[in-house]
């Protein structure tokens, strides 16, 4: 209150005569100092505080770097500066997104690490599209980026599809002569994979100098995803050649595509191999994928006997799974299973109910469809618009098959 009102001698009388002082009150004083433009008694105040351990917040470091501004004292602004950067690394990191932007928005400057650090922190919290607007800031204060920049935004960008910005990015690096490093070159075969321009994804990759088991996976994983999956094999097939050790999501991607191209026989091998070649152990995703692979051929009771064998509990997504695979190929006695373990694990998901009415009514039981409606009301579970476009999925899916 004295430090506010301009009465600093009352002010520092009171902040000496405390016999414990908290951060509050050490910026409480360091401040008031600061707005009657006593630089030197800022400074000073906040070394003592330094020397004698105690914290600071960002109140603080922005008063004391206001005062070093006015003194000229360089080598404390400087070391007040790269704090604050490391502070907005540190909360983006952490996943206190909001904390690193409340920081890096007072600061003054802003250089390169800065911008890189706050807009990393958006991307790895999925906050895409923030991390493009600041990127768009970066450029509007003519900083350049540099590569965790560049990484952070290809990753946005796959993310939300924005190939143009992707692009300017691939343009930037051509341009400047950038070393397309492992880290940079995967980051953007896994953007132009994920925004559909496969055949730039390839070209990136076979650029690339050197490459990992992360570079080999995101190829790979993107060629599945894209409909190509007899070409995904192929790079797996390389991968090995290359004496390149796969690892768990190499596989869920060399299983994805098995299942986008209809080969079973390769699927169950691949499975085995993972297992027996390389000692990695299947998670859930495998297990899905696998069922995936079954149940898109038709291989109904194949895929339900595999689901019962799983050495760990099926999720609602793979009895999901199988739930979809009855409706196309109209195996109902599965499909009553497979809904009784989806409704168990997640009781209100109505897309579930309405699989199997679907599947009662295309083989004419429409009194057990109606009826199983009339349950899902009773129960108070809506069809939502997701249920719809999930149906619609459904209905192509078995198109595709025939």
């Amino acid at each position: 209150m004295y430090a506010s009102c301009g009465r600093l001698k009352l002010a520092r009388q009171v902040f000496d005569g405390m016999s414990e002082r908290s951060v509050i009150a050490w910026s409480s004083m360091i401040s008031g100092y600061v707005r009657c433009s006593h630089w030197q008694e800022a400074v000073g105040l906040f070394r003592k505080m330094l020397q004698i351990g105690v914290g600071f917040n960002e109140a603080t470091l922005i008063s004391v770097l206001t005062a070093c501004g006015r003194l000229g004292d360089l080598e404390l602004g400087e070391w007040i500066y790269n704090l604050m950067t490391s502070l907005v690394d540190m909360y983006a990191k952490c996943g206190r997104v909001d904390t690193a932007r409340d920081l890096f928005d007072i600061m003054s400057t802003r250089d390169v690490v800065a911008w890189s650090a706050m807009i990393s922190g958006y991307s790895r919290s999925n906050r895409c599209k923030e991390a493009l607007a600041l990127f768009r800031d970066m450029q509007n204060a003519n900083v350049e980026p540099n590569e965790v920049t560049m990484v952070s935004v290809l990753s946005s960008c796959a993310v939300l599809g924005a190939l143009q910005t992707g692009e300017w990015v691939h343009s930037y690096i051509k341009k400047k002569n950038l070393k397309l490093t492992i880290n940079l070159g995967t980051t953007l075969v896994d953007f132009y994979a994920k925004c559909g321009c496969v055949d730039r994804a390839i070209e990136v990759f076979e650029k690339m100098p050197s490459k990992n088991v992360w570079t080999w996976t995101a190829l790979i994983q993107g060629l599945a995803s894209n409909g190509q999956g007899k070409k995904a094999l192929r790079y797996y097939n390389l991968m090995l050649q290359e004496n390149v050790d796969p690892n768990d999501v190499t596989f869920i991607g060399v299983l994805c595509a098995c299942n986008h191209a209809g080969l079973v026989d390769e699927g169950r091998s691949y499975f085995v191999s993972m297992i027996r070649d390389f000692g990695i152990e299947p998670r859930i995703e495998h297990y899905g994928c696998m069922v995936d692979v079954f149940g898109r051929v038709g291989l109904i009771e194949e895929a339900y006997e595999f689901i019962k064998n799983m050495p760990i509990k099926p999720n609602a997504v793979i009895w999901r799974t199988l739930l979809a695979s009855c409706r196309v190929y109209r195996n109902v006695e599965i499909g009553e299973e497979a809904l009784k373990h989806v409704v168990r694990l997640e009781p209100v998901h109505s897309g579930d109910y309405i699989l199997l009415s679907n599947l009662y009514a295309s083989i004419g039981r429409l009194e057990d469809a109606t009826k199983l409606r009339n349950e899902m009301k009773m129960l108070g579970i809506k069809k939502t618009r997701d249920i719809a476009i999930s149906n619609w999925t459904v209905s192509f899916m078995s198109f595709w098959r025939r």
